[in-house]
């Protein structure tokens, strides 16, 4: 289990380290997550050497929404002042996201050819 966990962390590390000597406008552990999942499809054999550890991680994952919370909580009066707009900005963003993902979705599947199978 903890060489696995390494593993992933050196991966992070390594993220980390691209991102900032690069100025990547992507977070590190986003480089390193896309590293890594490069490395499991160059080598099977890591994927399944970190499998089992990942599941276990996976498996608890709501614990990662834990200090999300606690910051919700730590900011009460903020949020009781900015609320509505935070609601509204949400609300605005969820509709657009949904939008944006329905029309690269229409437009792929015209590109694509799909409506002509119908």
């Amino acid at each position: 289990m903890i060489p696995a966990l390494t593993i992933i962390l050196c991966f992070q590390l390594m993220g980390e380290i691209a991102s900032r000597g690069l100025h990547l406008p992507l977070p590190g552990p986003v480089v390193g997550l896309v590293l890594l999942v490069c490395a499991c499809l160059a080598s099977p054999a890591l994927a399944e050497r970190l499998r089992s550890v990942v599941q276990g991680l996976l498996g608890h994952l709501s614990l990662f929404f834990v200090p999300a919370g606690v910051g919700v909580i730590a900011h009460l009066g903020i949020l009781g002042q900015h609320g509505l707009g935070l609601a509204l900005a949400l609300a605005v963003s969820t509709v657009l996201a949904i939008a944006a993902g329905a029309l690269t979705f229409a437009a792929v599947s015209r590109w694509t050819g799909a409506d002509d199978d119908e």
